[in-house]
């Protein structure tokens, strides 16, 4: 099956999983696709296990200017296939927080860069790129990965900017990472802390 009938065939099973109350609620919150059918992520999750990775699949459906494409655009890339540039078009490419937080967990995460693109997306001026960077970080600290020392100066500065800043989710990834960054050990922890009362900050 070439690339356009397999869209096509994956744009019919969308209309199987319509749930119109998950749409006309993203709707009501303000959150805009040009298609959305309000399909759930397991079931999301499920058609991308039935499809499998793939590459020109992923890209050609992040192209299509729909919810369930992107997300499933997300669920099939092959994180050590996708290049750092095609991460930057689908970030820069990303206008709203559901697509963003759903390419970091299914995707950016994984990425062999994610460090990098972490620490780089964090330091942007751009909500939902410091969106991502922070729960990568989160993500990586989970998953016990340490940062080094320009890391974790690198860090306290950003999380510092982002909690006394004006943006309520970003706030929210931040402390969020903050404390999955205490949660790597008794130094760390010590730094979170006297990095928040520095800022007058409550460790939570």
């Amino acid at each position: 099956m070439d690339l356009k009938e397999q869209i096509k065939e994956i744009k019919q099973s969308f209309r199987l999983m319509m749930d119109g109350m998950v749409a006309a609620s993203m709707r009501n919150k303000g959150v805009d696709y040009k298609l959305n059918w309000g399909a759930t992520l397991p079931r999301l999750k499920a058609k991308a296990e039935e499809i499998g990775q793939n590459y020109d699949l992923a890209i050609a459906l992040w192209k299509e200017n729909v919810r369930e494409c992107k997300i499933l655009a997300t669920m099939l890339m092959p994180a050590d296939k996708m290049l750092p540039e095609v991460a930057d078009i689908w970030m820069e490419q990303t206008d709203c927080q559901e697509i963003a937080e759903q390419a970091t967990f299914n995707l950016y995460q994984y990425l062999p860069y994610a460090p990098e693109k972490a620490y780089t997306w964090m330091a942007s001026d751009k909500e939902l790129y410091q969106l991502c960077g922070f729960h990568i970080l989160s993500r990586l600290f989970m998953n016990h990965q340490e940062p080094n020392e320009r890391g974790i100066n690198e860090f306290i500065d950003q999380a510092l900017a982002a909690l006394q800043g004006d943006s309520l989710i970003v706030k929210k990834a931040a402390m969020n990472a903050v404390m999955r960054f205490a949660e790597l050990g008794l130094v760390y922890e010590r730094l979170a802390k006297s990095a928040l009362k520095r800022a007058n900050l409550d460790f939570l």
